[in-house]
């Protein structure tokens, strides 16, 4: 196959050409947490003039289109002034020529040994997990000593304390860093509130408690006001929702690591006629390779000598073999699956189609609107209003009241509004609705994507491996010679292709296998791309496609046979003459079978309102007469693209004013799902397109595609729910505690019984279908 020579930019090379006299430049960022920390970075780069920059918060970067007098370090200080740390990336495939760059060239190839490249951004899933245990193991003796009765002991507040200060100091420190940093750029994020309300309730307590060290000293006895248990529960469960959404956020880049993974890691070079194993890697333009059976095909480029059937599913998704001789062109990472091949290297690196496969995910994602979730919309407002009342009450109290009653009111308004329930509102949902999903064998990534579901109006879906079954099979076998019956015309096919190394042939085989035991068969002899030629039976037998039965085996075709051979070409099926005795004999169809369970999950999409598409690799025809079997409308059909043509019709769509769902399975879908407002894919497929996909349904059923549809809404829904109640509960709880009629314990009971009933809300959806 060919591909459009690869135009995507070098990251991190200031000499990069992109348009006119601009430049494309990816930032690594660090230290991102939310929607807010995503707005004030764009806003920082874009000040810089003739800027543009798209900040991804799940990749953790920055794309930039720089004119070339701003300097990369203009960008990363642009980047520190908004409170983040930055650096340029480079790419595993990128060398420069320019001694400046050799330094940062050495750092890439360590973050390569490394494994994590750019993803491997702080606080991490693997930074925060251990903190969440920590918290954990700590914070449940904690809040049964200090809310329990009978688990008390004589001076047990001193324990909560010595239990609580690891987690406020060790545990929560995310939250005081994350707060800090927005601090010094006159910013607050719903980690300012966290932070603030952890620190008061374990000061307040800390200060408490030494001023009248006999407090607790008789067991039992609550007139106290210790309130540790507050700042525990409260940094276990926003720990416990932090990872849960970063290990969804940071599996984002997963998709662009894998398809790293897919080209063979060395190739056999010719060198001075003998053959030589080098790292795949070393390939230069020019060089020339050999690709034995069975192998991988290690980059780009053209077939110096051989013949062979290609099994391009990786790049193409299509089931049906490529047949290449000399001066086709080969794709990198695609599979040869019979002759053995000379390749001349046309393209290595980020040059290649499957770099540039990449790339296409890579800009999918970060072209995609940066995540708002929910509770960060809230928090910008929330958050500083809740210092105003705070600050305010102390202030009031301090002048009308005393000194303790003040402190008293201003801890009680942190506590009351310490976003608990708000934090739990989407990860407690998302667990119980991804729990029921996961039960029905759908696998949802993260909280953003819900909020994709929401206005879906159509739904794309690649053919192979999604709507088809993505494997050849024989459909039908056709006698054209009445002393042969269809069975016996397999039978003896069958026998014939046993030799024979291509998947068409396997197809035939398999399919003769299931009639009984098969003939020997002699004088076998192949045609690389063609047909071959055996003795079955005592009957000389010639397979082939058309122009291998007539020119290289000299047989004449009636014209009726034709018809009958075309009219099973015009039903998506691979059709194979099978010659006997320099006679045509019959006609055996191959084609990927269509999914039983197709035609109902298109009409119950259609039913939802939702508009079914079918976008292939395959030939119009085929395309054509597979919509027509499962429902789709022709007018709806796009045939015969290439990966980024998948990705320019769901942009065109999207431009359109559609919201699109993609369905697929294959490397090929990748880019698409990644482009896609909602990427859905096939457990069946590859590893790259599960990856590049928001939801993976692990089952081959095209049901599990509406079931999907309607978990994700109904849990947006109680998401959204929850959402409301937590803070209508602040906004209702805020006035009472800044006028001193609660006490700081019994604003943590409140926040705990927001946050029961946020959990009893979430747990509806686990009865979803059922």
């Amino acid at each position: 196959m060919t591909t459009p020579s690869n135009d995507s930019t070098h990251h991190g090379s200031a000499d990069t050409p992109h348009t006119g006299d601009d430049r494309s430049v990816t930032l690594d960022i660090s230290g991102m947490s939310c929607a807010s920390c995503v707005s004030r970075v764009e806003r920082k780069l874009t000040k810089l003039p003739g800027v543009s920059a798209t900040v991804n918060l799940p990749l953790n970067n920055a794309r930039v289109q720089a004119p070339e007098q701003v300097t990369d370090q203009q960008l990363i200080d642009a980047v520190a002034s908004a409170g983040y740390d930055a650096e340029v990336h480079h790419s595993p495939h990128h060398h420069s020529g320019h001694e400046h760059h050799a330094e940062h060239d050495h750092h890439d190839g360590q973050d390569q040994h490394s494994g994590e490249d750019h993803m491997n951004h702080g606080p991490s899933a693997s930074t925060l997990k251990p903190r969440f245990i920590v918290a954990a193991i700590l914070t449940v003796p904690l809040f049964i000593i200090s809310m329990f009765s009978f688990a008390q002991f004589p001076h047990w507040g001193w324990v909560a304390l010595v239990l609580s200060t690891p987690v406020v100091f060790y545990t929560a420190w995310p939250f005081h860093s994350a707060a800090f940093a927005a601090a010094r750029h006159g910013a607050s994020t719903m980690d300012t509130l966290v932070s603030l309300g952890v620190l008061a309730a374990w000061t307040y307590s800390t200060i408490g408690l030494v001023m009248d060290p006999m407090m607790t000293a008789v067991p039992g006895h609550h007139d106290h006001q210790l309130y540790f248990e507050t700042a525990g529960v409260v940094t276990t469960f926003l720990l416990l929702g932090r990872w849960l959404e970063d290990r969804a956020k940071h599996r984002a880049g997963d998709a662009l690591r894998e398809l790293l993974t897919l080209a063979p890691e060395t190739a056999v070079v010719v060198r001075e006629g003998t053959e030589v194993e080098i790292p795949a890697s070393q390939l230069q333009i020019g060089d020339e390779f050999v690709v034995r059976p069975g192998d991988k095909i290690a980059t780009d480029g053209y077939v110096v000598s051989g013949h062979s059937a290609v099994d391009t599913s990786l790049i193409t998704g299509e089931s049906v073999p490529v047949e290449v001789g000399p001066d086709d062109t080969v794709t990198g990472a695609t599979i040869n699956s019979s002759g053995r091949l000379l390749v001349r290297v046309t393209r290595t690196g980020e040059d290649t189609t499957l770099s540039h496969m990449g790339q296409l995910v890579s800009d999918a994602q970060s072209q995609k609107a940066p995540i708002a979730r929910i509770a960060d919309r809230i928090s910008a407002v929330f958050v500083p209003i809740v210092l105003v009342i705070a600050a305010l009450t102390l202030i009031l109290w301090l002048v009308f009241g005393t000194g303790q009653q003040a402190f008293h009111a201003a801890v009680t308004v942190l506590i009351i509004a310490c976003p608990c329930a708000l934090g739990l509102a989407t990860p407690v949902a998302l667990l119980a609705g991804t729990g029921r999903a996961s039960q029905l064998g759908i696998l949802i990534r993260g909280p953003e994507v819900l909020e994709d579901t929401r206005q879906i109006t159509s739904v794309v879906f690649d053919k192979t491996g999604t709507i088809t079954r993505g494997s050849m099979s024989v459909s039908e076998a056709t006698s054209l010679d009445e002393r042969f019956s269809s069975e016996e015309i397999l039978r003896l096919a069958a026998a014939a292709e046993a030799g024979s190394e291509h998947p068409i042939a396997h197809a035939i085989v398999d399919a003769g296998q299931q009639l009984g035991h098969l003939p020997k068969a002699t004088e076998f002899s192949a045609t690389a791309g063609g047909g071959i030629f055996a003795t079955v039976e005592d009957h000389r037998m010639v397979l082939g496609r058309t122009s291998f039965v007539t020119d290289q085996a000299g047989i004449s075709l009636s014209p009726e046979a034709e018809r009958a051979f075309h009219a099973l070409e015009e039903t998506a099926a691979t059709a194979i003459w099978v010659v006997m005795d320099e006679a045509p004999a019959g006609i055996i169809a191959v084609r990927d079978q269509i999914k039983d369970s197709a035609d109902v999950a298109i009409a119950d999409l259609t039913e939802m309102d939702l508009t079914p598409m079918l976008l292939t690799g395959d030939n119009r025809s085929v395309a054509t007469w597979v919509a027509s079997q499962v429902g789709i409308n022709t007018d709806h059909v796009v045939a015969g693209v290439h990966p980024e043509d998948k990705v320019a019709k769901i942009r065109e769509l999207q431009e359109a004013g559609e919201t699109v769902a993609m369905v697929g399975d294959g490397v090929n879908d990748a880019p698409a799902l990644a482009q896609a407002d909602l990427g859905i894919a096939m457990a069946s497929g590859t590893d790259v397109a599960r990856q590049a996909a928001q939801i993976t349904v692990m089952g081959s059923s095209l049901g599990q595609i509406t079931q999907a549809i309607q978990l994700s809404r109904k849990t947006l829904r109680v998401i959204k729910s929850n959402l409301f109640w937590a803070f209508a509960y602040n906004v209702l709880a805020l006035p009472v505690a800044a006028f001193g009629l609660l006490s700081p314990m019994i604003a943590g009971a409140a926040m705990a019984l927001s946050s029961v009933l946020v959990v009893a809300n979430s747990l509806r959806l686990t009865r979803f279908a059922r």
